[in-house]
């Protein structure tokens, strides 16, 4: 059995070892087009201020660590092409033309960052952070860097930002949007803001980017209310899934590719996993779209057991998230009340701010909460948390959300208690000890609010 995998980072290099693991003999090829296999990509904003002394050190196996385990690991095979009915992928390797047949197809081709369609993009010193060789060049420029200005307000920017000003340069964030971190509610991008403004950082919102002016070198970031001097450029706008391969498969609205639980697409013996396939929902019933390393990892692992015959199912995801910002933690998982509203969900807002530890307990910080249920049901729907403690109360309730709990429920949960990790009631206990009554903070009636 001929196995052929397109991507040689987390969801590919997953599945080539789940392969591995369950087929005697099994021909497995990994086709990278550049030259480093399974480094973590999450950790690159850390090695601007040093946190990570080296880029190299994100690497968890090289592609000849890969060979020794008698996976054909190849490196800068860029694939051009992939013929579905003859099952042949093709493609260059050095300007030689390559060829490789397979019974059974993995696209794992990941995502890019985007880079909008500005003028003066062909200057030096504007850079994106996805890659390991990305990193290298932004390193080296910085170098001879006082100023930075950072393009955007979501996971990546908001850690390059922090990084930026723990090696003391200036930095100016600039975002079209109203709010930085747009994954959470308005309400508590405001703790955001101010965490921004403390660190001096310059946030420039409501401005759209025109271009760059400069001669060889970028010298200042064009928006449609002005000009503002800088000597680097971040673009951390996003990223779009690498699907050019994928034009005859059934693919989703920003061109991701559709699979089924069983990374299956929409050909015979081709599956496809990662930040280049849509990500089912299971909070809002549909497809979504969420690039993280932890999904892409799972998503990988399930392709591989079913590439190899064991029967495995991806049930979908909740968009559970965490990042670090200066003081604060920010995380989220499920769905805001900007969700529910598209999706017409009659839901419950409840906010809260607790202590995140036992309030006597020496450094005591604050946790800002907010909670959507859905109505009359009080079925759990999703949390938004910023500041300290965030990644506990997270991840239980991403487990309450798994189950289908509802918010009593949470009052059953037999949480961990000792002064420096909690107090005696929980901060979503808090939330949950409130329900019986009418202390809602907020409550949305199918797209009118009203105060309580």
């Amino acid at each position: 059995m001929k196995y052929v995998i397109v991507g040689g980072d987390a969801a590919g290099m997953s599945a080539a070892m789940e392969i591995l693991r369950n087929v005697d003999d099994a021909e497995i090829t990994t086709l990278e087009r550049g030259e480093i296999y399974s480094y973590g990509q999450c950790g690159l904003p850390y090695v601007i201020d040093g946190r990570i002394s080296s880029p190299n050190n994100l690497i968890a196996r090289s592609a000849l660590e890969f060979r020794k385990r008698g996976i054909d690991a190849r490196i800068q095979h860029e694939v051009q092409e992939i013929d579905f009915e003859a099952q042949i992928v093709k493609g260059l390797y050095r300007d030689e033309a390559f060829a490789v047949p397979y019974d059974k197809l993995l696209i794992a081709t990941g995502a890019s960052p985007t880079m909008p369609n500005w003028e003066g993009t062909h200057l030096a010193n504007i850079h994106t952070v996805k890659t390991i060789p990305q990193m290298n060049e932004l390193l080296e420029s910085l170098q001879h860097t006082r100023h930075v200005t950072v393009l955007g307000a979501g996971y990546i920017a908001l850690e390059v930002v922090e990084a930026l000003r723990s090696r003391n340069l200036q930095v100016r964030l600039i975002h079209r949007g109203k709010q930085l971190m747009s994954l959470i509610d308005e309400q508590l991008a405001e703790h955001v803001l101010a965490e921004a403004q403390k660190y001096n950082v310059e946030v420039l919102l409501n401005e759209q980017v025109t271009g760059f002016t400069g001669t060889e070198a970028v010298e200042a970031v064009v928006t449609e209310q002005g000009s503002y001097p800088t000597d680097l450029v971040i673009v951390a706008t996003g990223v779009k899934p690498n699907t050019e391969l994928a034009a005859k498969l059934e693919r989703w609205d920003n061109g991701a590719i559709i699979v089924n639980e069983y990374m299956q697409t929409s050909l015979p013996n081709v599956y496809a996993a990662g930040d280049c396939v849509a990500h089912f929902n299971y909070i809002k019933g549909d497809y979504d779209y969420v690039a993280l390393g932890t999904t892409a990892n799972k998503q990988g692992r399930i392709a591989g057991l079913n590439m190899a015959g064991k029967v495995s199912r991806f049930r979908g995801v909740a968009g559970t998230a965490i990042l670090k910002f200066f003081d604060l933690a920010i995380g989220m998982t499920g769905i805001t009340s900007n969700d529910a509203d598209k999706l017409d969900i009659a839901y419950d807002v409840y906010t809260h701010t607790a202590n995140h530890i036992a309030g006597y307990y020496p450094n005591v910080q604050p946790i800002h909460l907010r909670m959507v249920v859905q109505k009359n049901t009080q079925k759990l729907l999703g949390l938004q948390a910023v500041g300290a403690g965030v990644d506990k109360r997270i991840d239980v309730f991403a487990t309450a959300l798994a189950a289908g709990m509802t918010l009593p429920d949470l009052l059953d949960i037999d949480f961990s208690y000792s002064p420096p990790f909690n107090g005696v009631w929980d901060p979503l206990l808090q939330i949950a000890k409130r329900v019986p009554g009418t202390q809602t903070i907020l409550t949305q009636f199918n797209g009118g609010a009203s105060e309580k």
